[in-house]
């Protein structure tokens, strides 16, 4: 018998893992029991948020903000911080010694968490750049970038920050994408290492459009995104020198559409996060744990106010 088949054997004759989503379960869109492992190859994990188990379950699964028990913790358990977003936008944990696992977008994460998106074909494009931004004081300044990059294409800016609106819920926006822009600026609102989220995946290669990038460093980007499907700013000294190459691309039809030889290549790889959270509960558990995670999360070098060309920690 295979090494693989007993393990599976194995797992399958452990008892069952509850795993405490301790922030309730309508934050994940899930319902209590089993179904959130149907076709996991390791299934047997049931999910409750009821916290009077918090001394009984075999995991505590935090999402965005830690809440301390209040029981001691059993040799066996572990708790788990799931982050999506930067350190600028998450709590800062109290507590030291806390967390055993981490599931974030970082790369370095004992379960990487990535949003997963559609893709489409290019479509012929008649308008040069678009954003849709709410946050206009984001660290980084890419407000400040946006309008300086204006000045030497045309760069539309829809919502709270522009003089464009469209509502964020409307499909039309990503249609207008779609139907008219060749460039969008999926610019985050903090420059942190691994930090890559919807605004790449959703709004800018879930699109037929090509995405300049700000926030991760480029090597993220590298690991995270398709080859070719991407521009990030700091491949360029300055906007005006990004403006100069999203002309000729604008003018070089076989070199834009260059950028988009990734669609139909496959999909984006789906974490499957309930799959890999049950798994590793039937794993055999290594005792560890961050002394600090904030320290991890939110230390020297995770981000920077300033483009990833300048900071002096890279």
């Amino acid at each position: 018998m295979s090494r693989k088949i007993t393990e599976v054997i194995d797992w399958y004759d452990t008892p069952e893992k509850v795993i405490l989503a301790y922030n309730g379960l309508s934050a994940w869109g899930q319902k209590p029991g089993g179904a959130s492992f149907h076709g996991c190859p390791v299934n047997r994990c049931s999910l409750t948020d009821d916290r009077s188990k918090a001394a009984d379950a075999d995991a505590i699964l935090y999402k965005d903000h830690f809440i301390h028990p209040g029981v001691p913790r059993p040799m066996h358990q572990v708790w788990i911080i799931y982050f999506l977003e930067c350190p600028y936008h998450t709590q800062s944990i109290k507590f030291a010694d806390a967390i055993n696992w981490t599931a974030t977008y970082r790369r370095d994460s004992d379960i990487v968490r990535q949003k997963v998106q559609n893709r489409d074909y290019a479509a012929n494009k008649t308008k040069k750049v678009a954003w849709f931004v709410s946050n206009c004081g984001a660290r980084n300044g890419r407000l400040a970038y946006a309008r300086e990059l204006a000045q030497y294409i045309d760069v539309d800016i829809y919502g709270t920050c522009g003089p464009l609106k469209c509502p964020r819920s409307d499909r039309k926006c990503f249609d207008l994408l779609d139907k008219e822009y060749k460039f969008y600026l999926a610019f985050e609102n903090s420059n942190c290492r691994d930090y890559i989220t919807e605004k790449f995946y959703v709004n800018g290669l879930g699109q037929n459009v090509l995405p300049i990038v700000m926030g991760a460093r480029p090597e993220d980007y590298q690991r995270s995104a398709p080859e070719g499907s991407y521009i990030h700013v700091d491949e360029f000294a300055s906007p005006a020198e990004l403006a100069a190459y999203l002309h000729r691309l604008d003018k070089d039809p076989v070199l834009y559409n260059s950028y988009f030889k990734w669609k139909g290549t496959g999909e984006f790889i789906n974490t499957y996060f309930w799959c890999r959270l049950c798994a590793m509960m039937h794993a055999p558990l290594r005792r560890r744990h961050y002394e600090d995670v904030n320290d991890w999360w939110r230390g020297p070098g995770v981000c920077t106010t300033k483009s990833w060309r300048n900071a002096e920690f890279v």
